[in-house]
């Protein structure tokens, strides 16, 4: 089976998105399948990558996005797909899956959408209060489950907005980690702590994009009411992203440090597994993947009420809920604090190991052997 992955949104210094659809590639092709892989870029490329040929194609930079670009030239779209014809054509964006869909219909190649966002999550902090956003939502998802043969969700609460509109054609599948890079720290932490610090302050640490819809101010919110609580506590801001300069000002007088991009996995997961606990403030995720890769590394997680990382949180002692606000976030880090750490951090680890990537390529893969059963009879 060829299956061709398009995926905008997808930049050397973008997280989950990425993730997924190298690590869903690699797991295609070691089962045996054929994986393309079509991105924007700066320049028309193409290279071998350990999950499959990866073919850039020059692309619009958006503005206000860091590094971001969007796919616009479809003719040459249409001929790398007519080049290659995909039996699952995979489409990890709403905006393509509008004018692909035609494309595959007329070929009757089967449309996947993977859904990576809940549009009225991720638009909520950048429209008025009085948009009728819900409603908005609800008119898009609609024609999108029509376009779609399969819509692939990762949670409960990315699937909630396709269920409300009543769609018929989802299809759940957790998304995994990579459980061999992130892992605890042996022996003494990995990381020293800031400077400044004594050993004995609590080590927090958010992997986040620095953009409004994943809200990381809120981590900087939280550790300001935990020192004023009286908890010696430091933070770690790992990422960019849009937001950078107005949370430096932010942070002033805070012992925050901001690591900017980690792109180096190995060393990404040794700062997770140094620090006490990690922060997860977006409540727009549709899975949560930083958060999976801290219990991961034996770190347990506080997160917010709102989103999806809540549902990873299966283990007791592995992290704690917040209301979302900086109180309730810090409240919840002193939940976490209370649990004797090797209790917190063992619990943190079984948690994430319920999550191997292989279970989400097994499950991707039989959706797709469905559709072309389907298709077949």
């Amino acid at each position: 089976m060829r299956i061709v992955q398009v995926a905008n949104f997808y930049a050397p210094t973008s997280g989950g998105l990425k993730i997924v659809v190298e690590e869903t590639g690699r797991g295609y092709r070691q089962a045996g399948h054929e994986r393309i892989l079509i991105v924007p870029g700066r320049a028309d490329a193409v290279e071998e990558t350990p999950s499959g040929p990866r073919v850039v194609v020059r692309s619009l930079r958006l503005p206000g996005l860091g590094n971001y670009r969007i796919l616009i030239d479809r003719r040459r779209i249409r001929r790398l797909l007519a080049d290659q014809p995909p039996d699952i054509l995979e489409v990890s964006d709403k905006f393509s899956l509008m004018w692909l869909s035609r494309w595959g219909r007329r070929r009757a190649v089967p449309i996947v959408l993977f859904s990576h966002e809940r549009l009225d999550a991720i638009l909520r902090p950048r429209l008025p209060r009085w948009f009728p956003l819900r409603r908005a939502a609800d008119v898009v998802n609609r024609r999108l489950s029509r376009l779609a043969d399969q819509i692939i969700v990762t949670s409960a609460f990315s699937g909630a907005e396709f269920e409300r509109i009543g769609a018929t054609n989802l299809r759940r599948v957790r998304l995994g980690v990579d459980l061999d890079t992130f892992t605890p720290a042996t022996g003494t932490a990995a990381v020293e702590p800031p400077s400044g610090g004594d050993g004995a302050e609590v080590r927090l640490i958010t992997v986040s994009r620095l953009s409004c819809e994943k809200r990381p101010e809120r981590s900087i919110e939280t550790l300001r009411v935990l020192r004023q609580w009286g908890i010696p506590a430091s933070l770690q801001m790992v990422g960019e992203g849009p937001e950078l300069e107005q949370l430096t000002r932010l942070a002033e007088g805070l012992p925050v440090t901001f690591l900017r991009h980690v792109s180096d996995r190995r060393a990404l997961a040794e700062l997770i597994a140094g620090a006490d606990l990690a922060l997860s403030p977006s409540d727009a995720e549709t899975f949560g993947l930083a958060t999976l890769e801290a219990l991961a590394c034996g770190t347990p997680v506080v997160v917010p009420a709102d989103g999806a990382a809540r549902e990873l949180l299966t283990v007791p002692g592995c992290g704690a809920v917040g209301d979302g606000t900086p109180e309730g976030m810090a409240g919840a880090v002193r939940e976490v604090l209370a649990v004797p750490e090797e209790q917190r951090r063992k619990a943190a680890r079984a948690a994430a190991e319920r999550y191997p990537w292989s279970a989400t390529v097994a499950g991707l893969l039989t959706g797709y052997q469905e559709i072309g059963s389907r298709r077949a009879g």
